[in-house]
């Protein structure tokens, strides 16, 4: 008898509906799902130890015969411990089993076992050792195929009251059913090449190892098995982005001209500071890009202040000079109207039409902007989601700016890029992000995109001064933030909530209050967060631009678009709640003019050991990308980018940041295999082969 890896996993011996229920939780329904819940750990269990050798906190199997057992009934209750005694050839061993009742009468003088667990010293006879709640197995000679002992055996992370003994007992059940036949993934001529197990040989191997395998490779998953499943997951994702670059690169694009004159005085006419050599090439990347009649998909990778938005204001108009209309998408209306301040200003000597198209604007003004982006009066549109909503229409959009890509969904990208696919033409692109990205996750989260990267600010920038303090030392704080006002600066105060929780931590509306009264009287404070509405913010930043409003106490809504140059102080109370992108984000809004900055992070005494690897993180560094890569190291792929799971790229074995050379690997292979013309028909008939639930999970039935 053999399954079908669409089997309900209820189905499964030692599953039932009840655990069914359990597993469903975890996103797991069919064989298939159950197959990929991979051991985290494995423990070698192929030794017995002798009794006499065995010492306290050690874990051991040993192989030995019943003495004697007894259940021992507890004062009111029903349920006993049972006390055995085993001995071997070297000594002998009492173990304890909590709710061991069901013991009584199965074990019976003579019979051999197989004990695993951990040695302790028994608190009644301190002289003495004892096992509590081993694992047993009544052995039974060559006849017995153990899943506990004998052997490396997997551990499972146990879900709900399924635990690990449980779940490996309905692993061996499932992949004793696993098709001989099983269809592979993997093309054949890659797996010889590669000298990677077939498909069913990894699934098993990898929940149960066969003799003689490395416990350290299992354990670092570089296993010969393992590595298959890791290369598998990885090369279907990257065959994914290769095939939808190769379809994007067929779709036809306006080339817009850049060699004439108007369109280099136009750049120069608009420049506000003489670009650095890291713009330079980062422009002429984009515009040998532009020329081109294929769209441009590009990542524009640059840390706090490097000058990103100006080299995207640089590209749209390039755009404009070419008779199209622009487009910047941001995540937020307050980074929205803060791009659209700054455009306006930019562009005022070209003498360009911005328009701001945010769901904030009154009924009349939305209604005037949606009617002059429709005629092409507006040039370059800036606004939130709602520049995706179906009224809105271009006369003929060419590029389009995505800030923050990470915070959209691939559906709003698209629905953007469609408001120019319905002329007849798609658009260039240029998303931009403030967030470093290791080059691990750009591969996996940007692998269909061309990256430039911004690795240099421009001049004049004075480096920031990081400290940590605690609260017994904020009045000192306090001073020398009057101090900085006093000398014509401005400050920013950050809590991590609006307002009081159960979570005891200070928060941004009775901070203001309090700050308002007690600590800063003769100073005028701004108070900017999230639920505010769109003319309230806008008030709220007006006033601190212009110096009306010396310190703004905020949220984390400054954390992206605040850009004030008078602003030179950032103090973060409760600094070891904030990740550390966070932390680099915030931090980002002050060195923004030529005066020396602060950054003060405020933090308790006592901090777990992570918080203090992010907060001397902070202080050691200011660079975007190592601070990345410390925190990937912390927080692990799957929450680098918060709600983004690693699970929802479709990869349940591998992970990008211990498996980064085989993400290498894999994208090589895919890429070369996508991009060769001999090996379509292989690609045509892998993609006809793959089961429903894998094409939806690399995204493989939209790109093939």
């Amino acid at each position: 008898m053999t399954l079908s890896l669409t089997t309900e996993v209820r189905m499964i011996k030692g599953v039932g509906p009840q655990r069914a229920e359990l597993l469903a939780q975890r996103g797991i329904h069919t064989l298939e799902d159950l197959l990929t819940y991979l051991p985290f750990r494995y423990e070698d269990r192929t030794h017995f130890s002798n009794i006499r050798d065995i010492q306290p906190n050690g874990t051991y199997t040993l192989r030995a015969r019943v003495m004697s057992g007894q259940a021992v009934r507890r004062m009111r209750s029903r349920d006993a411990i049972y006390h055995l005694l085993v001995q071997d050839d070297s000594g002998s061993l009492g173990c304890k089993f909590f709710h061991g009742g069901y013991l009584e009468g199965r074990l019976k003088p003579g019979q051999l076992l197989i004990l695993h667990g951990k040695a302790e010293i028994d608190k009644l006879r301190p002289a003495r050792l004892e096992m509590v709640n081993p694992q047993i197995e009544v052995f039974r000679g060559d006849e017995m195929e153990s899943t506990e002992v004998g052997r490396i055996v997997p551990i499972y992370e146990a879900v709900g009251t399924f635990g690990s003994r449980a779940i490996r007992r309905a692993m061996y059940a499932a992949v004793q059913l696993l098709d001989p036949k099983m269809p592979d993934m993997l093309p054949q001529e890659m797996r010889a090449r590669l000298a990677y197990p077939s498909r069913r040989d990894a699934i098993i191997h990898t929940h149960f190892p066969p003799p003689g395998e490395s416990l350290d490779a299992l354990n670092a998953f570089r296993s010969p098995a393992q590595q298959r499943l890791i290369f598998e997951e990885f090369f279907l994702y990257q065959l994914s982005l290769a095939l939808e670059r190769r379809a994007t690169r067929k779709e036809n694009a306006i080339a817009f001209r850049m060699r004439e004159d108007s369109v280099r005085e136009a750049l120069k006419r608009i420049l506000p500071f003489k670009p650095t050599a890291a713009q330079k090439r980062v422009l002429a990347e984009i515009a040998a890009d532009l020329e081109k009649p294929a769209p441009m998909n590009r990542l524009l990778q640059g840390d706090v202040g490097s000058g990103k938005t100006i080299v995207a204001l640089q590209a749209a108009v390039i755009a404009m000079e070419n008779g199209c209309q622009a487009a910047l998408m941001a995540p937020t209306e307050i980074l929205a109207v803060q791009h659209f301040l700054s455009a306006r200003r930019i562009l005022a000597p070209g003498g360009y039409r911005v328009e701001l198209l945010i769901s904030g604007l009154k009924f009349s003004e939305k209604t005037a902007a949606l009617e002059r982006i429709r005629s092409g009066e507006a040039q370059l549109v800036v606004g939130t989601h709602a520049l995706i909503e179906e009224n809105v229409e271009f006369a003929r959009l060419g590029f389009v700016t995505i800030d923050e890509q990470h915070r959209f969904g691939v559906l709003q990208r698209k629905r953007l890029m469609d408001k120019a696919a319905s002329q007849g033409h798609a658009p260039h692109v240029l998303v931009l992000t403030a967030t470093p990205i290791p080059r691990t996750l750009s591969l996996t989260l940007y692998g269909d995109l061309d990256v430039s990267v911004l690795d240099e600010l421009p001049p004049g920038r004075t480096p920031i001064a990081t400290r940590i303090t605690t609260e017994p030392h904020l009045a000192g704080v306090w001073e020398f933030l009057r101090r900085e006002v006093q000398a014509g600066h401005q400050a920013y105060i950050v809590y991590p909530v609006i307002e009081e929780s159960k979570l005891e931590l200070k928060a941004a509306m009775e901070e203001y209050q309090r700050l308002s009264k007690e600590v800063f009287p003769k100073l005028q404070l701004g108070l900017l967060h999230g639920r505010l509405s769109s003319d309230e913010k806008e008030e709220v930043m007006q006033r601190f631009r212009k110096n009306e409003a010396q310190i703004l106490v905020a949220t984390t809504v400054v954390e992206v678009g605040v850009d004030v140059p008078n602003a030179t102080v950032m103090v973060i109370e409760h600094a070891e709640r904030f990740g550390l992108s966070q932390l680099h984000q915030l931090r980002g809004r002050i060195g923004r003019g030529a005066q020396k900055s602060h950054c003060i992070l405020v933090a308790p005494v006592r901090v777990t050991e992570e918080a203090q690897v992010r907060l001397d993180t902070m202080v050691r560094t200011a660079n975007g990308f190592e601070i990345a890569e410390t925190d990937l190291q912390l927080r692990g792929p799957g929450e680098f980018f918060g709600t983004r799971q690693s699970g929802d790229l479709g990869f349940h074995v591998a992970n990008p940041l211990r498996d980064r050379e085989l993400l290498e690997k894999a994208r090589r292979e895919a890429f070369s295999f996508a991009d060769d013309p001999a090996r379509a028909p292989s690609l045509s008939e892998m993609l006809r082969a793959l089961p429903a639930e894998w094409q939806r999970r690399y995204h493989l039935a939209r790109v093939g």
